[in-house]
């Protein structure tokens, strides 16, 4: 989890362009990132593929008004709400986005494309029938902050106890990632979305950033497969959590927009 799920940029830029807050040229420039290039096919009225600033266009006149994010893990729908065919393509990609205001979902496939040395990545969204029902496990941003505060304590001390001491280059760099990410602020979130939202996904990638250094990076002290069974359950329900929130975050001005806040 130290990298940001394309679903979420998708999201939360999307939500900007459709509340007229960034222009699409922004919003695309934005969801692309450091990828080549985005596409979007299986739109209604399209015959194949097009790219994101047509295909936001195309949703709106389709009735979208909201993006919501789904982050599912085996045995953990997250965020969705079938039917089981998107579903299970969700499952596989990790991660989707569910419109609000018309049954229609998206599933990004990533190609690696060039030479050894000059690769760069494309994505396709596949869009695709979703069912109009609450999505799966997503709290409130109420309930995800106060779960993320118990978490971070657990996690914490799941590593001392373990000593995982979150040390050496690789350790290290995640670190520095992490606080360069950090720094930005609101960058964290495209325009509109309110503070709380910002300060949620913060924590959630915090908690997410402690859970895979004690995953990816080495033993610690955990050198026994009894003890890295041990680490591996006691962190599985905060990786949980962090998923959770993270959701949370990004689907905070749907759910605004449900209440009447905006």
């Amino acid at each position: 989890m130290l990298s940001e799920p394309r679903a979420g940029r998708l999201a939360a830029w999307g939500n900007a362009l459709l509340a007229g807050l960034v222009s699409p040229d922004d919003a695309v420039v934005a969801v692309v990132g450091d990828d080549a290039v985005h596409r979007v096919e299986g739109l209604p009225g399209e015959s194949g593929a097009v790219g994101l600033t047509l295909a936001l266009g195309r949703l709106r006149s389709l009735g979208v008004t909201g993006l919501r994010v789904a982050l599912p893990a085996p045995g953990h729908p997250l965020g969705l709400s079938g039917p089981p065919e998107f579903n299970a393509r969700a499952l596989e990609a990790e991660e989707a986005v569910v419109c609000h205001g018309a049954a229609l979902g998206l599933v990004p496939e990533v190609f690696e494309a060039g030479p050894a040395g000059d690769v760069h990545v494309e994505v396709t969204w596949h869009c695709l029938p979703v069912r109009e029902a609450p999505p799966a496990d997503v709290p409130s941003l109420g309930e995800a902050e106060r779960e993320l505060a118990e978490a971070l304590r657990e996690a914490t001390a799941v590593l001392s106890r373990l000593d995982v001491a979150g040390s050496g280059p690789v350790a290290e760099a995640a670190l520095d990632a992490y606080r360069a990410r950090a720094e930005r602020g609101r960058e964290l979130l495209a325009p509109g979305y309110p503070p709380r939202a910002v300060r949620v996904l913060e924590l959630a990638q915090r908690v997410g950033l402690l859970v895979s250094l004690a995953t990816e990076h080495g033993p610690g002290g955990a050198v026994s497969a009894s003890e890295m069974a041990a680490r591996g359950a006691a962190l599985r329900p905060v990786e949980r959590t962090a998923r959770r929130a993270l959701v949370a975050a990004y689907n905070a001005y749907v759910e605004e927009r449900e209440r009447g806040v905006r």
